[in-house]
């Protein structure tokens, strides 16, 4: 499958929310991001649509079996040399107890809380966006 720049590689993240908190995760993969806060989630696989990814990335991440709820924005970024596309969706409940299979930490963090972290850039769109909502 090749990626040209007509064709992003599409990334789907999860804006997780409970008792007006939001679920942020810190990268444990020894990559660049290490460290780094992130809203989770990831790749999509050919024939998945963008809620299969999610429910998939948010089990092999967590265990857990998350409903996806309404789509929040679009993000495009270019990592290493590549277009992506990242796509961040609401997920309202959830099934499991998060269990942390590719992370370091989790936190549920407020609105006002979100600014405090350290995200990899196409991250934040998302957090300025979260913000502005009432």
């Amino acid at each position: 499958m090749h990626n040209s720049k007509n064709n992003p590689t599409i990334v789907i993240a999860a804006v997780i929310e409970k008792d007006n908190k939001f679920l942020i995760a810190q990268r444990g993969k020894k990559d660049h991001l290490y460290g780094k806060w992130e809203f989770s989630g990831g790749k999509m696989e050919a024939g998945e649509t963008d809620q299969q990814c999610l429910q998939r990335e948010l089990n092999e991440e967590f265990g857990i079996h998350a409903e996806v709820g309404s789509y929040l924005c679009t993000v495009d970024f270019e990592h290493k040399g590549k277009q992506m596309k990242m796509l961040a969706y609401y997920v309202t409940s959830y099934r499991g107890e998060l269990t942390l299979f590719e992370h370091q930490q989790i936190k549920w963090v407020s609105k006002d809380e979100l600014s405090s972290y350290d995200y990899p850039s196409p991250d934040l769109p998302i957090i300025e966006l979260l913000k502005e909502k009432s």
